[in-house]
């Protein structure tokens, strides 16, 4: 099982206000698109709520909602209770990547478990008030490259930079 995190992130590490994207990045939300496409993508309960309904779930990805709620359904998604229930799920997946998608608490979790094997960071240069963060790492135990840069123009409020981190062996 191959695992990565995809996020976009502001100058202050911000990823959400109001459980809500802060930013309208369409080259971002393209290169967000792409890369989950065909593959596994987990979010939190909160993030899943966030998604407008008529796009949820995420069309051409599994979806795995996760939440403490027992009771919660989410129409055509797997749901699990636990980072590792999820992770236990997927163990022998060898034809898809396990995407990290949300919020910070499952961004969190999934750091500081280890599991990771890469990451795809949108440093969006600007600040935002945001509400919630992304977690700091250790980026000494990962190599960067840079897939590519975004200027600010009429379609993009923001430039910013899209980084693939990669867990050094």
């Amino acid at each position: 099982m191959k695992t990565a995190l995809i996020v976009a992130m502001d100058s202050d590490r911000g990823i959400g206000k109001n459980n809500d994207l802060m930013w309208h990045l369409p080259k971002d939300m393209k290169f967000f698109k792409d890369t989950t496409q065909g593959q596994i993508v987990v979010m939190g309960r909160k993030n899943y709520d966030s998604i407008p309904e008529k796009y949820r779930p995420l069309p051409n990805r599994l979806n795995v909602v996760l939440t403490r709620n027992e009771n919660f359904d989410a129409p055509n998604c797997l749901v699990f209770h636990s980072l590792e229930e999820c992770l236990t799920h997927f163990k022998e997946e060898s034809e898809r990547i396990v995407f990290i998608i949300g919020g910070g608490e499952i961004y969190r979790m999934s750091l500081d478990s280890g599991i990771l094997d890469e990451m795809y960071i949108t440093h969006v240069h600007q600040r935002y008030d945001a509400e919630t963060f992304f977690p700091s790492f250790e980026e000494g135990k990962w190599e960067s490259e840079i897939l590519f840069e975004q200027e600010k123009d009429v379609q993009h409020e923001a430039a910013f930079t899209v980084k693939k981190y990669t867990r050094k062996a």
